[in-house]
């Protein structure tokens, strides 16, 4: 039974994402929520501008539909949703400041920070107090649980905006951070079914389905993309569904690309500020950096989602 309401998951939420696009496109085009293009970033990229963004609303409301009609509303599911909802909040006040309003930086970065922090410090604070594992973390080299007492709360804050910020920094070509997002939901669904936590599994595979549905739409040509409303929620999907089920230090070996693209670019700004503005990289993050050595979008996208495949088995296995 448990099965067939993840399968169900997924198909409800792929359906959903994949129906909603093609109504959202004409209203996105009148808002005027067309992709400013940066100038600094790959001359290949300026056709891209104009091509409306904020597609992640999509993506909200079939994981939503499809987690609560699922995976019931009681239990962790609040705290996920409640997680997931205020990450996709931020983004879109961002998109909207940025695509509506022409503020072209939208949220200050301390702004965004604090946002996030907020969240993240209460989410892991909830899940403290509801979850059956409390402040202990599954440390897998070890097999065991540690305690982490006071200190949970921070810890746990710390991997959701990092991983938030990673998932959004990933969002830079077109299917790139939902064909990987795709891939670390199916681990989480698998872990999460694999350890009995039957509603962040449902979760991970509404995620799937959602980006799934949206790929349809986000693959190279886009015809839409997912702005900072999705990509900021889904890397708070993310770490939600991971830490309810107890997963969360699988997350940065499965997330791996993420974890890449997110030190590509703390190198390259540590680098450019210390080695008289040297660069360590072609260009941050680090899909950039292949693009401007040649590679296709097409190419890296399907490398990068690859290299996550092998670690999300390897996270499988690990766990």
């Amino acid at each position: 039974m448990q099965s067939t309401q993840i399968y169900w998951a997924i198909g409800t939420a792929f359906a959903i994402t994949a129906l909603l696009v093609p109504l959202m496109l004409p209203f996105l085009r009148r808002l005027g929520a067309g992709q400013s293009i940066r100038e600094e970033g790959p001359s290949s990229h300026m056709s891209k501008s104009g091509t409306p963004t904020m597609g992640g609303l999509a993506i909200i409301g079939a994981i939503v539909a499809a987690a609560i009609g699922f995976g019931g509303i009681g239990g962790q599911m609040p705290v996920m949703i409640f997680v997931f909802l205020s990450f996709a909040a931020i983004g879109f006040a961002d998109d909207y400041l940025k695509v509506v309003h022409k503020r072209n930086l939208g949220l200050t970065a301390r702004q965004k920070l604090a946002l996030q922090g907020f969240v993240a410090a209460l989410g892991a604070f909830w899940l403290s107090r509801i979850s059956e594992s409390g402040t202990t973390v599954y440390i897998p080299l070890i097999r065991n649980q540690v305690d982490f007492g006071g200190f949970y709360i921070v810890f746990v804050a710390f991997v959701v905006v990092a991983m938030v910020n990673a998932v959004n920094l990933t969002d830079g070509l077109d299917g790139l951070a939902s064909g990987v997002t795709a891939i670390v939901a199916v681990c989480l669904t698998i872990i999460g079914m694999g350890t009995g936590a039957f509603q962040a599994s449902v979760f991970s595979a509404s995620i799937f389905g959602a980006c799934l549905g949206f790929l349809i739409h986000n693959r190279h040509p886009a015809k839409l993309f997912m702005g900072d409303t999705g990509s900021l929620a889904l890397g708070g999907a993310l770490a939600a569904a991971a830490i309810s089920m107890n997963a969360t230090l699988i997350l940065p070996l499965a997330g791996g690309v993420y974890v890449a693209e997110a030190l590509s670019v703390i190198i390259q700004v540590y680098v450019f500020k210390t080695q008289n503005e040297r660069r360590f990289f072609r260009m941050a993050p680090l899909h950039h950096h292949f693009e401007l050595g040649g590679w296709s979008e097409n190419k890296i996208v399907m490398v990068f989602c690859l290299v996550t495949t092998v670690l999300c088995v390897l996270a499988v296995a690990i766990l």
